[in-house]
């Protein structure tokens, strides 16, 4: 896991490395006459560009609107019992990150964090149920105004290993902001109270910071 700062760029720092790789490679294997091996090594540049886009989005304003906190499609609504910070029934909902997603993730809801987790763990596929439980995962717990709490995981997948976040426990949080992604495709569970009127539905695509999970009652 790495913590970092708040990065209002239209690419990542993040990219960096990867990016001087790719490129250094791709050097190297025109050099050495290898003209389509250095293709790939440039099409591999040019992915990571376009993976650690970081777009602007349009926040609403609405009061008491939960946003998606990451691009994917929905692939779970269900109500469950959380038992590790909230310790109690909550709805959860499951949002799949392929590797074509932008990955950035943004808060769902204005707040107050009051403790981020982390839990080691396997690399199981996104989709399997047991990667919410099993796989490695950063837990956030937020307070919002009124007194309710929403828990948001970022939970890594086969190829998603590090998970990035650029907030701290005690800090206040605006609805919509960035605050972390996972790299290379992962997934994103997001805990609501039970009485919010759900917006979404399985198989729905959402986008960070501009899909209407739910509404607040």
């Amino acid at each position: 896991m790495i913590l970092s700062r708040i990065q209002p760029r239209p690419i990542l720092l993040e990219a960096l490395p990867l990016l001087l790789i790719a490129l250094g490679v791709a050097i190297v294997l025109a050099v050495g006459g290898y003209l389509w091996l250095s293709g790939v090594a440039v099409s591999a540049a040019l992915f990571v560009l376009w993976f650690f886009r970081n777009p602007e989005r349009t926040i609403p304003s609405e009061q008491k609107s939960v946003v998606s906190p990451a691009d994917g499609k929905v692939v779970e609504v269900s109500r469950v019992f959380e038992s590790r910070l909230l310790n109690g029934e909550a709805i959860k909902i499951g949002i799949f990150m392929s590797p074509l997603d932008v990955h950035v993730n943004r808060i769902p809801y204005g707040g107050k964090v009051l403790t981020i987790q982390h839990q080691p763990g396997r690399f199981l596929s996104a989709f399997k149920a047991d990667a919410a439980i099993e796989n490695e995962q950063n837990v956030v717990l937020l307070e919002i105004p009124t007194g309710q709490r929403i828990l948001f995981v970022q939970i890594a997948g086969v190829l998603a290993r590090r998970i990035v976040y650029w907030i701290h426990e005690g800090e206040q949080v605006q609805t919509g902001q960035r605050f972390g992604m996972i790299k290379f495709g992962s997934r994103m569970d997001l805990y609501l109270p039970t009485n919010t009127k759900i917006c979404v539905k399985p198989s729905e695509k959402v986008k960070a910071g501009t899909t209407l999970m739910g509404v607040l009652q």
